[in-house]
Order: C-alpha cells, then sequence, then structure tokens
C-alpha cells in the first residue's frame, strides 16, 4: 500500500494545485493531509475547498485550529518580535478573508489519525498527527532527543509517526528494546507543500510504502519516499505582496526558508 502525507499548504493554492498533479500520477492507495491549510497567503478558501472537494482526510494544524475559532494567535512559536508582528498580520488577514462555512469545516477537523494495520501477526500502528501527540503546536525537530522522541511514540503507541508543523522533511528510525527483540518506531516530519523551510523553495510530501511483510522488527520493511516538486513560486510570492501581508513572507517561498 502506498500512501501519500501531505501538510502545511498555508494558503498556497499554486503549490497545492502542482502537489495533486504530481501525486495523481503517482497514483497512491490512499491520501491524508495533516493540517495547517490557512495562513500566510491569500488562498485560504480555495485551498479548503480543493481539499474538501476530493474528500481527503485531515487533521487540524495549530493555524487551522486558531482561524476556526476566529482566534488571534494562530500557536506559532515566533522568537522574534518582528516575528511576532508579522504573524500579528497574517492571522488577522486569514481571519478577515475566511468564509464562515471553510470556518466552520476548520473547526471539524480533527486532532489525529491513527491507522492500525495487522500483518506477520504484528499490530502496526500509524498515527498522523500535525504537530505532536501531546500538543498540536509542539515542534519535533530532527534534533530531537532520541528518548524524548521514543517516549512520545511509545505513549502514543504509534510505530510510525508522521507529523508536520516545523516545515523540515526527516525520517528517524527509533529503536527500543522488547523482550529478545529489537522493537523498531519511524518518526516521520512529512515537511511542507507550501511554505518549505528547509532551503529548498520546492514543495515537498511523503510518500509512504507499507506492504504483507512490513514490520515492527524490520527497520528495512517500511518504504519512505520523500518527493519534492516545483510550482509557481513566483505567482505565489506575488500574491503576497499585492497583500496586506508581509513581503518577507514572499521572499521565504522564493527562497525556501
Amino acid at each position: 500500500m502506498k500512501i501519500a502525507l501531505f501538510s502545511d499548504i498555508h494558503a498556497n493554492l499554486p503549490a497545492l494545485e502542482a502537489f495533486f498533479k504530481d501525486v495523481e500520477n503517482r497514483k497512491p492507495d490512499a491520501l491524508y493531509c495533516l493540517g495547517d491549510l490557512v495562513g500566510y497567503n491569500i488562498w485560504p478558501n480555495e485551498v479548503i475547498s480543493e481539499i474538501r472537494k476530493r474528500h481527503i482526510p485531515t487533521i487540524a494544524g495549530n493555524y487551522d485550529f486558531g482561524i476556526g475559532r476566529k482566534s488571534d494567535d494562530c500557536g506559532c512559536a515566533y522568537k522574534e518580535e518582528h516575528e511576532k508582528e508579522m504573524g500579528k498580520i497574517s492571522i488577522s488577514f486569514t481571519n478577515s478573508i475566511i468564509k464562515e462555512d471553510e470556518r466552520k469545516y476548520l473547526r471539524t477537523l480533527p486532532a489525529h489519525i491513527k491507522i492500525e494495520f495487522q500483518l506477520n501477526n504484528d499490530k502496526l500502528n500509524l498515527l498522523l498527527v500535525h504537530g505532536s501527540p501531546r500538543k498540536i503546536n509542539e515542534y519535533l525537530f530532527e534534533d530531537r532527543e532520541e528518548k524524548s522522541l521514543l517516549r512520545i511514540m511509545e505513549q502514543a503507541d504509534a510505530d510510525i509517526m508522521c507529523f508536520g508543523h516545523t516545515h523540515k522533511p526527516y525520517h528517524r528510525i527509533l529503536p527500543s528494546e522488547l523482550d529478545e527483540d529489537t522493537h523498531y518506531r519511524h518518526a516521520i516530519n512529512i515537511g511542507s507543500v507550501g511554505k518549505p523551510k528547509d532551503g529548498n523553495p520546492q514543495g515537498g510530501y511523503v510518500i509512504l510504502t507499507i506492504n504483507e511483510n512490513s514490520s515492527i522488527s524490520n527497520k528495512d520493511s517500511i518504504g519512505i519516499d520523500f518527493i519534492r516538486f516545483d510550482y509557481d513560486v513566483e505567482t505565489a510570492a506575488k500574491a503576497i505582496e499585492t497583500s496586506p501581508l508581509p513581503d518577507e513572507y514572499a521572499e521565504m517561498l522564493r527562497k525556501g526558508f
């Protein structure tokens, strides 16, 4: 089974449209969205519409949670005062243009999706979250201490945990001893479709492959492919520059940070 996972579109319609073209060519068996449909660009309503009309199972991102409740806080951990000021403009602008039906949809999104596979007499749990199982806006960066990341997954009973929020893709395999065998857990940040922050302006997502031989005791039996695709970055950047949003968000798209 090929499962396509994508996240953090952030109202970037050109990126989402290019993503759909790319992923359709790869013919996945299932498609899931890990949230943050809105914020930072001018197309929150259009992005929500595209997700809804395709009936894509979607969880709430921190931005979706805030906009769904007319909050002036997106739950973003801005470190500098300038970033906070830009963030205030972004969430205020998004609140001003979001339509009521789209806002209601955001309020209905679940916090996580858990899928249980039963293969080789093994139970294999796939957990989809936005930030972490503990908190919608918790950042799980690649340099997270292994013990901490493993504890989060164990407490959530997750063998494979996929998440977004940091906009920086990575895959870590976390071994733990269980009786005489090693239990391998996979922590996968799927990156961002519409606002990458890893220095590559291309949109990104993940194809997760699970087959009849996939097992918690074989770390190589689960396939993880990080996909990057081109989209019209300049159209998305210029849309920001002709809106009330800070021009710096346009440069972030152009440079992938």
